[in-house]
Formats: structure tokens, C-alpha cells, sequence
């Protein structure tokens, strides 16, 4: 019993003990948080600062305050943004301005181009106004554009576009207290472009870039160039490989659907001249070299068929490679182009020369035929192959005074033409054979002709291609 009543005493002296602790400590707290009271209370009463400070002197600017949200301050839940501003009333202008930044390719394959650009949009929605005295504008980036109304602008005869994304979606969208709107977006698009290429590649093509409202008509939106033709800029720094830029100009038109309306369309037109010297080097330089290397075959002998047959078939083979090589890089156009006159031209020459040669070695054989004949038809033909006869016997040949040297040498490719002549003169002479050898009179002119067709080929071959050359550089240059 005595031990179970000192065990109790004990506890009630460990619990009072507690109690008074407790009670201290709830004390000294109260008294923290009544002394940083009045400490605060000085310091609002400008005990502790100066009266003039700036710092207390500051209104507060609501889009400054981390505690406003932009959908509060914008009203953005208020009202309806599916519907443009102003519904109902007269058409909302939104103007736009445009900067080029790049010209990235023209395909004539695929008659389009590319184009890098930033499109940049302004209107007024008053449902946007908002207080502001210090702050000129608010700044948001894509995510507050699916919230509000903007211009459903496309692009006309596009194949393929994009809204840049690195490393966010290159959007931005400023707003000014009075309801301005600059709505600005980063697009790489590559539209159609109608090529005339019956001059390529001595052309110039002008490409147009089309800007439209695809939902709203005249009679709700007036879309315009905001600054006239000072509406489009572009980079000093574009540039092409095959083309140089000449100009870029805007114009605006109106575009009529039967189904929907009139719609105004915006035009960016850029003229294009393209570089010739790229093609100078690649075909029209070639393709002449080609033309040039045939006629050497001229000055070859005409008995020396392997070297003026292999010629011709080269260069015929070469032009075939020129132009099946222009071609592969051209779309597959039902008209003429320039380039394709000046290497069908080209590669007719080069035919020709062959052909020259097919002549002449056809004619060739003829009279070595008809010579053959003839030999056989003279009462000797020795009085030809050995001048001691004919210097005997002038009553056959008529030529008693004729030189050794003049006859000794039928059958020399040297001065071939002049024996035949002989052999020909020889038969015409002898009243005994000019009988036989009336039918066959008019081998002395083939031979002749055999002869001059190298002669004349020389000449006619380069002067008729310089005329052409003349003629298609003044036209198309």
C-alpha cells in the first residue's frame, strides 16, 4: 500500500510540472507576436522610413501584379471569342506586313518555290482592352492565341506549310490597352509557281505568293497591306544559285467563288532572272565543242574509213547524252524550249557531218566502179599506167606532148583528181572509143563532185552554224 501511494504521488508531481512549463511557453509566444505588432504598426505609421519615400509613393499596376491572371485582365471568360470583333457591323480591317528571310528553292521539276517569312497581322478588338498606366503592352505566346479570335489566314495554292517550332511555336501576340492586336507568326511555305520555260535557260519568271481569308468574306473582314508596298521586306542577304532576284512588289486583289463570295487576296510577286552561265558551261559549251570536233572529219581522206567513221558515231552519241541529260532535269513540258532548238540544231550538224561522209564514200565507190569499166573498154590501158606509151602513140591519146610527171602518178592519192581528169580526157579523145564511152560522159562530173563535197563541207558547215549562233543568241539573249 505504501509503495502504490508514492507511485501516485510521483505522477501528480510529474503532471504539475508539465502544466507549468506548457503555461510558460504559451506566455512568451504571446508576447513575440504582440511585440512584432506594434513593430509593424511603427513601421506603417513611417517610423521607420522616410515620409517622401518613393517605394509607398507608387500606384499599383494591375498587369504588374503576380496575383492577376492575363484571362482576368483581359476579361478573356466575358465574352465570345468564336465570333470576330464587332460581329454584326462593318467589316474588322487587319492589316498585314511581311519580312522575307529566306528564298530557299525553285523547282522547275515541280513548278513551285519555298519561302521562309514572318507574317504579322494587326486589328482592334476592343473585347481585349484592359487598365494599364504604366505598361504599354502585354506580350503571350501561342498558348493565350487559342484563346481569343485571330485571322484565319492561308496561303492560296500552297503545297506544303509549317509554323516553326523550335525550340517553342514561333507565335507571338501583343496586346495594347486600347485592343491593338499584333499577332506575328514564323511560316515556311512552298506554293505553286506557273513557269513559262519556252525561253529556259534564257528565261525570267515572275512567282506569287497569295495571302486570303479562308472563312471570312469581304463583308466581314478587309484584309490589306498596312503599309502599301513598304509592307514587304525582305533580307539584303537572300540569294539564289541559278537566279537573281530583280524586285519584289505587293498587289491586292478580289478573288470570287461562286459557292461562298468575294474575298480579298493579297499578292507578294518577285521576278526571277536566272544565271546563264551555269548552262554555258554545262550544255551550250559542250554541245558546240561536239558540233565543232564533227567537222574535223572533213580534213580526214575519204579513204580512211575507220578514222572518219568512229568520229562521226561519237559525236552523234555525245549530243544524244547532252540532251537525254538536260532533259532528265526538266519537267516533261508539250512546248519548245530554247535550249532544246539550240542542241537539236546542234545535234542535226553533228547527223549531217555523218551523212557528208556516207556521200561521199558512196560516190567513191561509184567511180572506182565505173573507172573499173572504163580500163576495161580501152584498147590498152597501159597508155595510161606507163607514160613511155603515151608519149609513143600520141594518135591515141592525143597528148604527145604531155609532160611525165603529169601522168606517171595516176592512181596517187596525192593528186588523185588531176589522173582522173586524164583518164577521163583520154577516153574523149580516141574517136575509136568515144563511141563506148559516150554513155558514161557523165562520170566525169560525179568524180569531180567527189572531190568538192569535203572541199565545200569545209566552209558551208561553220558559216551556216555561225549564222545560226548569230541568229538564236540575238532572239533570245
Amino acid at each position: 500500500m505504501q509503495v502504490d501511494a508514492v507511485v501516485v504521488l510521483f505522477c501528480v508531481w510529474l503532471a504539475g510540472a508539465a502544466g507549468k512549463m506548457a503555461q510558460s511557453r504559451g506566455h512568451k509566444l504571446e508576447t513575440y507576436k504582440q511585440s512584432r505588432s506594434r513593430r509593424e504598426t511603427r513601421m506603417e505609421g513611417g517610423g521607420g522610413h522616410k515620409s517622401g519615400s518613393p517605394i509607398y509613393k507608387r500606384s499599383p499596376d494591375m498587369t504588374k501584379s503576380p496575383m492577376t491572371k492575363s484571362e482576368q485582365l483581359l476579361r478573356i471568360d466575358d465574352h465570345d471569342f468564336t465570333m470576330r470583333p464587332a460581329f454584326g457591323g462593318p467589316p474588322i480591317p487587319v492589316g498585314v506586313d511581311v519580312q522575307v528571310e529566306s528564298l530557299d528553292t525553285i523547282s522547275e521539276v515541280d513548278m513551285d518555290f519555298t519561302m521562309t517569312l514572318y507574317l504579322r497581322h494587326y486589328w482592334k478588338d476592343e473585347r481585349l482592352s484592359f487598365p494599364s498606366t504604366n505598361n504599354q503592352s502585354m506580350t503571350f505566346d501561342s498558348r493565350l492565341v487559342k484563346k481569343i479570335w485571330v485571322p484565319d489566314m492561308f496561303f492560296v495554292h500552297s503545297k506544303r506549310s509549317f509554323i516553326h517550332d523550335t525550340t517553342t511555336d514561333n507565335v507571338m501576340l501583343r496586346v495594347y490597352p486600347d485592343g491593338n492586336v499584333l499577332y506575328s507568326l514564323r511560316v515556311t511555305v512552298t506554293a505553286m509557281c506557273n513557269m513559262d520555260l519556252s525561253r529556259f535557260p534564257l528565261d525570267t519568271q515572275t512567282c506569287s505568293l497569295e495571302i486570303e481569308s479562308y472563312a471570312y468574306t469581304d463583308d466581314d473582314l478587309m484584309l490589306y497591306w498596312k503599309k502599301g508596298n513598304e509592307s514587304l521586306n525582305t533580307d539584303d542577304r537572300i540569294s539564289l544559285s541559278q537566279f537573281l532576284i530583280q524586285k519584289f512588289h505587293t498587289t491586292t486583289k478580289l478573288a470570287f467563288y461562286s459557292s461562298t463570295g468575294w474575298y480579298n487576296r493579297l499578292y507578294i510577286h518577285f521576278t526571277l532572272r536566272r544565271h546563264i552561265f551555269f548552262f554555258l558551261l554545262q550544255t551550250y559549251f559542250p554541245a558546240t565543242l561536239m558540233v565543232m570536233l564533227s567537222w574535223v572529219s572533213f580534213w580526214i581522206d575519204r579513204r580512211a574509213v575507220p578514222a572518219r567513221v568512229p568520229l562521226g558515231i561519237t559525236t552523234v552519241l555525245t549530243m544524244s547524252t547532252i540532251i537525254t541529260g538536260v532533259n532528265a532535269s526538266m519537267p516533261r513540258v508539250s512546248y519548245i524550249k530554247a535550249v532544246d532548238i539550240y542542241l537539236w540544231v546542234s545535234f542535226v550538224f553533228v547527223f549531217l557531218s555523218v551523212i557528208e561522209y556516207a556521200a561521199v564514200n558512196y560516190l567513191s565507190t561509184v567511180q572506182e566502179r565505173k573507172e573499173r569499166k572504163l580500163r576495161e573498154r580501152l584498147p590498152c590501158t597501159c597508155g595510161i599506167g606507163n607514160p613511155d606509151e603515151m608519149m609513143i602513140d600520141p594518135q591515141i591519146t592525143g597528148y604527145g606532148s604531155m609532160d611525165v610527171n603529169t601522168t606517171g602518178n595516176y592512181g596517187m592519192p596525192e593528186n588523185g583528181g588531176r589522173q582522173e581528169r586524164i583518164l577521163a580526157q583520154v577516153a574523149l579523145n580516141d574517136p575509136q572509143i568515144a563511141s563506148q564511152v559516150k554513155p558514161s560522159r557523165g562520170y566525169v562530173n560525179i568524180w569531180i563532185d567527189t572531190h568538192a563535197i569535203d572541199k565545200y563541207s569545209r566552209v558551208v558547215f561553220p558559216g551556216a552554224y555561225i549564222l545560226f549562233n548569230i541568229i538564236y543568241w540575238s532572239i533570245y539573249s
